[in-house]
């Protein structure tokens, strides 16, 4: 029993590290893409960055959250994983339910916190409405709401910037 035991951990150590080389690949490889993504469309923590209202424009915000929160702030990966989702939910919002050509996505950090911005023309008020255990949708400010610090809405002239506020520790 003792042969075989060693046999597999034998057989699993490779493959271990294996894995490991192939996250590390895939790291670099979305270090490459984000990169790419900040060259193509700007940095959103230097100025509005002006995405297409498109279902995949959601990716790219993912994307670009990603890497200014993980890497140019140097913030932990679970802020950076909550802030993923929310932009991902704002920007979700705003590409269904606005009509809008285009968006702006902006990634502040102040003292103590961070706050990510989306801007659209439109000046209908996004809703949180209650959530059931069945719901297929409708879960989006939900989450915002749960999982931020502070959310809301600013109205401007022509349009809105709905915007959420995670705190973070100072450097």
């Amino acid at each position: 029993m003792m042969v075989g035991m060693a046999g597999l951990e034998g057989v699993d150590q490779p493959r271990r590290r294996g894995s490991a080389v192939a996250a590390r690949w895939v790291q670099v490889a979305d270090d490459e893409q984000a990169l790419d993504m900040l060259e193509l469309f700007g940095n959103p923590a230097e100025d509005e960055v002006r995405l297409p209202s498109r279902p995949q424009s959601a990716a790219t915000a993912r994307r670009l959250t990603q890497c200014v929160v993980l890497r140019q702030w140097a913030l932990g990966p679970q802020i950076a994983e909550h802030a993923v989702l929310l932009v991902s939910e704002l920007v979700g919002n705003a590409v269904r339910h606005t009509g809008a050509r285009v968006f702006g996505l902006r990634l502040l950090r102040r003292r103590g916190m961070i706050r990510v911005e989306v801007r659209d023309p439109s000046r209908g008020l996004p809703c949180l409405l209650p959530v059931r255990e069945m719901d297929t949708s409708g879960r989006g400010l939900f989450l915002v709401d749960k999982l931020s610090d502070r959310w809301g809405v600013d109205l401007q002239p022509r349009g809105k910037t709905t915007w959420f506020e995670m705190r973070v520790a100072d450097r």
